[in-house]
């Protein structure tokens, strides 16, 4: 599986070169104009990473709180989670950031775009990661939670110890998908003036007018950071195929 892993992100990285050269040789494209700015490159994608970490991390919690808060007995936090749901997921990401950063951060005093950035890619990343975990959930049999209730454990224990630890299983591969939908999702805060990947490549077209040249690399390097995960997440699904 490694081997066939590794060939398939070499055939990528093949093709991506050979798209490349026959561009270059075709267009006759000037690369030197683009090569000076290489380092703000590099600071742009080193942002993305780290956007997208935090991010992970935020929507992770997000997305399992909202889980719990939509099984929960109580109706109000039953239906405010699904309400959260239903609004992020029925609203385009682009509108959500213009709404939430000019709108509802500069009304509470929140300045720091890469902040405001995080929050909002969370927020919307959460809800989706909260149907994949409610989907790994409900995936479990209903009698495993009445017998481990039979057996004396608690609510919280049956969860943790017999639900969680398969749902986690038929979870993964779509948390891993869904990374990989964070780091290109990050692309958009670019609008709220945030120095990542594609606002860094923008800036750099706007002072070379070299188009393809900045918006090839910027491209390959989204790539290098997707499709390895893309390919993680494919193994996964292989892998967890037929586990229950």
């Amino acid at each position: 599986m490694g081997l066939r892993l590794f060939f398939q992100f070499s055939l990528a990285v093949g093709c991506l070169y050979t798209i490349f050269f026959l561009v270059s040789v075709d267009q006759k494209l000037q690369w030197e104009s683009v090569w000076v700015y290489r380092q703000l490159f590099f600071q742009g994608w080193v942002v993305t990473v780290l956007l997208s970490l935090a991010s992970l991390a935020l929507s992770l919690f997000i997305g399992l709180l909202t889980v719990l808060l939509k099984r929960s007995e109580f109706r109000v936090t039953n239906l405010a989670a699904k309400f959260y749901i239903e609004i992020v997921r029925g609203t385009p990401l682009l509108v959500q950031i213009l709404f939430f950063y000019y709108v509802v951060a500069h009304n509470i005093g929140l300045d720091n775009r890469y902040v405001a950035g995080v929050i909002i890619l969370s927020i919307f990343n959460g809800a989706y990661i909260a149907e994949i975990i409610r989907g790994g959930i409900d995936s479990i049999s209903a009698t495993q939670l009445e017998s481990a209730r039979a057996i004396g454990l608690s609510h919280f224990q049956a969860y943790r110890f017999i639900i969680f630890p398969q749902a986690i299983r038929q979870v993964l591969p779509p948390l891993a998908g869904q990374f990989a939908s964070i780091i290109k999702d990050s692309s958009l805060l670019s609008v709220i003036g945030i120095n990542e990947l594609t606002n860094n490549a923008q800036q750099i077209n706007s002072a070379t007018y070299s188009t393809l040249e900045t918006f090839l690399p910027l491209a390959a390097a989204y790539l290098v950071l997707t499709l390895p995960i893309s390919l993680w997440s494919k193994k996964l699904e292989e892998r967890y195929r037929y586990d229950s």
